[in-house]
């Protein structure tokens, strides 16, 4: 009985120590860690690869008129428009090529603005709905996309969405950040509604105003695997998608919502080198 007290006892600090946060965090996926090396260390084959160091136009092709993109020897800076809530000062950068099946992203992002709102997304494989004004083809209907409104994205678009560095809208606290994923349904016609991945991180710490930090994404079928490490920390994030249909080919792009900024580096994007 002595035994069973102190165990119970002990359970209970540990549980107390971690928060309900934290024990929470903790029981989420406690294979995602294994399983995400075992695929990191798999045989991949870059297909596309930015320094980010020379002229973005080359690689990239922007949708919003009052961003700015600068190249520079730390890498490529892009910036949203300045006002917020003007949805013309939001921004996306698109890679010009489209990248099918499984996929290894990895690139350094370093948070240049020093808000606490707003958001940043990484689109994984977006293609438009397909219908006569959204062809699957992205660059077909760019010009609809020159004030890029969420709304066309989400309601339009098939993609996976992964939402990090991202604060709420009507929040100034940088203790409040979160990374979630989402997966568009533009037939569905609910807009955001329903999209969620499984599993959501709140209050990471991470993302500080100019800290470095290596992302590597890797989709795998319906699995999303994003690792973070900077400023001294590692964090793998990893979202589940099995409820929604399978996203398999389309380009990356990289979301400011307005006021945000970040410089880019070493943007890679792998293969598998078995198919």
């Amino acid at each position: 009985m002595k035994r069973f007290l102190v165990t119970a006892f002990c359970i209970v600090w540990a549980l107390g120590c971690l928060g309900a946060h934290g024990a929470e965090e903790a029981a989420k996926q406690p294979d995602a860690m294994p399983r995400f090396r075992e695929l990191a260390e798999a045989q991949w084959r870059q297909v596309f690869h930015d320094p980010c160091t020379g002229k973005w136009q080359d690689a990239w092709f922007l949708d919003g008129l009052k961003a700015t993109v600068t190249n520079g020897s730390d890498g490529m800076t892009f910036t949203a428009g300045p006002t917020a809530w003007d949805d013309s000062c939001h921004a996306v950068l698109w890679t010009k090529e489209s990248f099918k099946g499984d996929l290894k992203i990895e690139y350094e992002y370093t948070k240049t603005d020093t808000t606490n709102r707003q958001v940043t997304i990484l689109y994984i494989q977006a293609t438009g709905s397909g219908d006569a004004e959204h062809p699957k083809d992205i660059t077909a209907w760019s010009d609809l996309r020159t004030v890029p409104s969420m709304r066309l994205y989400f309601n339009h678009m098939n993609t996976y969405h992964i939402s990090y560095a991202a604060f709420r809208q009507k929040n100034d606290d940088s203790e409040e950040d979160y990374i979630r994923g989402r997966r568009y349904m533009p037939d569905a016609g609910k807009g955001l509604s329903g999209t969620e991945l499984e599993n959501e991180y709140a209050r990471t710490g991470l993302f500080k105003t100019g800290v470095p930090h290596r992302i590597t994404v890797i989709k795998k079928g319906r699995e999303l695997f994003m690792q973070i490490q900077g400023d001294g920390r590692e964090r793998l994030c990893h979202f589940r998608g099995e409820a929604f249909p399978p996203i398999v080919e389309g380009r990356i792009g990289l979301r400011h919502m307005y006021t945000r900024g970040a410089r880019y580096r070493d943007f890679r994007v792998s293969v598998p080198a078995q198919p």
